[in-house]
């Protein structure tokens, strides 16, 4: 805050006003913490990132080769992506089909997008 000489106006300064935009609740926050912890292994997050390139369902035994995991192990994995929200799973006789769940996707895109801070706009 600074004061205006001429009015004796007590006025903010940029770097000092409050943080401005939408801001998550409560809710929010916890259920987007459980999509990043569920990420918090490299196998789910190249598991996440076939199915982005793929950009459709794969069928739970692709996974197998592309990671070079076993099977219990993939499974355990699509399971804690799953049971976390960002993936969407449908049976297919003996097969199960995977993929990202829209909602997760759009809620982690929004949180990821930051905008890029220039130098210019920082007062300290």
């Amino acid at each position: 805050m600074s004061v205006d000489p001429m009015t004796s106006e007590l006025t903010l300064i940029d770097c000092c006003r409050p943080l401005g935009g939408a801001t998550l609740s409560e809710e929010e926050a916890a259920s987007t913490a459980a999509l990043f912890k569920a990420l918090g292994d490299p196998a789910r997050v190249r598991i996440v990132n076939l199915l982005a390139a793929k950009g459709g369902e794969v069928c739970a035994c692709e996974f197998e080769p592309e990671l070079g995991l076993s099977q219990p192990t993939v499974s355990h994995h699509l399971k804690k992506l799953t049971d976390a929200g960002l993936l969407d799973r449908e049976q297919r006789g003996k097969w199960a089909y995977f993929s990202i769940n829209s909602e997760a996707a759009s809620r982690l895109t929004s949180l990821v997008d930051l905008k890029e801070a220039s130098d210019g706009d920082r007062c300290c």
